[in-house]
Order: C-alpha cells, then sequence, then structure tokens
C-alpha cells in the first residue's frame, strides 16, 4: 500500500510540476535569448546559511552555484541575472520534538535584480526563485509536510559588502511546499541570513 501511495504521490508530483505557474514562466524565462556579452565572467560561488521557521526548526543550509548565468532584459523589471543554486538542508527541531532531524537537496534558479544602494561600497539586491526540493523524511518536528518532494520557495535582499560584491549577506524568507499534490500540504516556512562568497 505504501508503495502504491509514493507511486502515486510521484506521479502527481510531475503532473504539479508541468502545471504550476511559476515553474512554466521559469522555463519561458529561461528560454528567452540571453545577451551575448557580459561585464565581467560568471563566478562560481558557495554559501552557508541559518534558517529558523515553522514548528520552532532551525537549520543550515549549504549552497553552491556554478559559474553559469544568464542576462534577461525582463519586460517591466528591466535587466536581470539568472543563476543556478543547488543546496544540502538540514532541518533540526528543538521543539517538543526534541533531536528530529531531516535532510533534503534542492535546486533552483535565481533571479537577481539590482536594487538602489544607500553606498556603492554596499551593493544591494533582490533575488526570487522558486526550485524543486527531495527531503528524507514526510514527518518530522510533529509536522506531516505530504510530500517527499516539495517546491522552495524563496524572496530575498542581498548586500554586498564590498564594491564588486565578492562577499555578501542575505536576509531571505523560504518557503517548502509540495504545491497541492498531496491533501497533505501545512507548507514550512523559514527566515534565514546567509554570508556567500564568491571565487
Amino acid at each position: 500500500m505504501q508503495a502504491v501511495n509514493r507511486n502515486s504521490n510521484h506521479s502527481n508530483f510531475i503532473a504539479t510540476l508541468f502545471s504550476k505557474p511559476m515553474i512554466l514562466v521559469t522555463i519561458l524565462l529561461l528560454s528567452i535569448q540571453v545577451a551575448s556579452s557580459q561585464e565581467k565572467p560568471a563566478q562560481q560561488a558557495y554559501s552557508v546559511e541559518y534558517m529558523t521557521g515553522s514548528a520552532d526548526m532551525h537549520g543550515v543550509r549549504l549552497a553552491y552555484r556554478p559559474d553559469i548565468e544568464h542576462k534577461l532584459d525582463l519586460p517591466l523589471i528591466g535587466d536581470t541575472l539568472v543563476q543556478w543554486e543547488a543546496s544540502l538542508n538540514l532541518f533540526d527541531v528543538h521543539g517538543s520534538a526534541k533531536n528530529e532531524a531531516t535532510y533534503g537537496v534542492s535546486i533552483s534558479p535565481v533571479f537577481i535584480k539590482d536594487i538602489p544602494s544607500f553606498s556603492a561600497d554596499y551593493p544591494l539586491s533582490a533575488e526570487f526563485g522558486i526550485g524543486v526540493a527531495y527531503v528524507h523524511r514526510e514527518k518530522f518536528g510533529g509536522v506531516d509536510i505530504g510530500s517527499l518532494y516539495q517546491f522552495e520557495d524563496r524572496l530575498g535582499i542581498v548586500m554586498g559588502l564590498d564594491k564588486e560584491s565578492e562577499s555578501q549577506v542575505a536576509l531571505r524568507y523560504i518557503h517548502y511546499s509540495n504545491g497541492g499534490f498531496n491533501t497533505t500540504n501545512p507548507g514550512l516556512d523559514f527566515l534565514s541570513v546567509a554570508y556567500i562568497s564568491k571565487f
């Protein structure tokens, strides 16, 4: 019975993946012809992130961005940078279900838009994205998230610690949801602080 449910969840996930509007928008935007010239070469980056949120959960998120980026000129938004990010997430529980932890992996396109800054030494940008995640446990921290497969949505503000933004700090809101392809879908919400380093 459990195997049948897992297969059903997987099929529903695939169906939802292609019907969720933001996924379709992401694919459409990435298919737009990108500018062939770049001001400077793309850089790799890593980040270390601390998260706190739903059900008294805390987490650490380790992420990597390869030196692949696309420049888009989006209507109403203008010049926007798109990068890809893969991450390893560890969720730990400090509430009623202490010492209960789980881990997950995710991959996401990240849209980055420069915004006016109070100082040229500390450039600011906004970022948003929606990716897919796999969590190794459906129930942890007293919460049944409904599926091992989740969408990982993010919205954040990033501040460079130098003119070239070689080092950055980010404040983010991150939301996990199975997109409604399972009737159990409470969602998980986190606020996070991240340190990002380019190399």
